[in-house]
């Protein structure tokens, strides 16, 4: 996985997948390994609950770990290869904030590393970042002069994305208020308090904390499960309600595929009412035999005229 350029979250989530499948097969030797075997391992993770989501991945990791057997000459067989991805839901819309939520999704950042939590939250919220993306932005990354960021993304491919006006001098005081790395050559954009770059976790539970405080006055159980990704989330939703063009979202997004933009195409209840009572509906007055009032005809006539 190194030497293919995964990232460092993507190798430390399959080993882990794939170590927890090597246990689940109890000191069994790879080679009496079948398709019932990992079948039968993707079965018990089911039944702990995890989502369809998290099964397919750990399907990919098992089925990862023997390609790579293979093609180090280790291995012969492949049984996790035909085995059939879990149905994950379609066409669920996505859970995002609102602008109006997004002002006080801001307002409950706080801590000492607040400036700078900002300014990542502000990445994803408003520029569409992935967390691993900020994880890995480095100094070179900004350019302050054009507004704009060099974004590695998914599949090792970058994009360039325009760095908002009013996100310019919040991303500019993150960088000059930034901790003092260990290491004199890091160029990491975001370090953390160890003065080393900062991890997708440690993200992951600044987004947490914060949402947690977002949501302080909501009932426990009628809280929303956001996340750090549901910031992109949001973004994508923002853009296509102000109406930009699928096409440009996806290269906002780092999108390899279009299809992938179209989950962000769901619209609110609300705005579905608003567009229905836009229609000017007129009907023929009937009575109650199925005959048209003769009042009517005239008017009926002029019309397909």
């Amino acid at each position: 996985m190194k030497d293919a350029g995964y990232t460092t979250y993507t190798q430390r989530s399959y080993l882990g997948d794939v170590n927890e499948f090597l246990e689940a097969l109890g000191g069994k030797s790879l080679e009496s390994v079948k398709k019932f075997h990992v079948v039968s391992y993707l079965s018990s993770v089911r039944e702990r609950g995890v989502s369809d989501a998290t099964r397919n991945r750990k399907h990919a990791s098992v089925s990862c770990f023997f390609k790579a057997l293979i093609e180090l000459e280790l291995h012969n067989v492949n049984p996790a290869l035909d085995i059939k991805k879990s149905k994950t839901d379609k066409n669920r819309a996505p859970v995002y904030l609102d602008e109006s939520e997004m002002v006080r999704f801001f307002s409950a950042v706080e801590g000492k590393h607040r400036d700078r939590n900002l300014a990542i939250f502000l990445l994803m919220a408003y520029m569409g970042l992935r967390v691993g993306e900020v994880h890995t932005l480095n100094l070179s990354d900004f350019n302050s002069e054009r507004r704009s960021l060099s974004v590695f993304g998914k599949g090792r491919k970058w994009r360039t994305v325009p760095v908002p006006e009013s996100v310019c001098p919040v991303l500019e005081r993150a960088v000059n208020e930034r901790l003092e790395p260990k290491r004199n050559k890091e160029d990491a954009m975001f370090i953390s308090q160890k003065g080393r770059r900062l991890s997708i976790r440690s993200i992951q539970q600044a987004a947490s904390e914060t949402f947690e405080r977002f949501q302080m006055d909501v009932p426990p159980l009628q809280r929303t499960p956001y996340s750090s990704h549901k910031l992109r989330h949001s973004f994508a939703t923002m853009l296509l309600r102000k109406g930009a063009d699928l096409r440009t979202v996806q290269e906002l997004l780092g999108h390899s595929s279009i299809q992938t933009t179209t989950v962000y195409t769901h619209i609110t209840s609300r705005e579905k009412e608003e567009a229905m009572s836009r229609l000017t509906i007129e009907l023929p007055s009937f009575s109650l035999n199925g005959q048209v009032n003769e009042e009517n005809k005239d008017e009926m006539i002029s019309q397909q005229i």
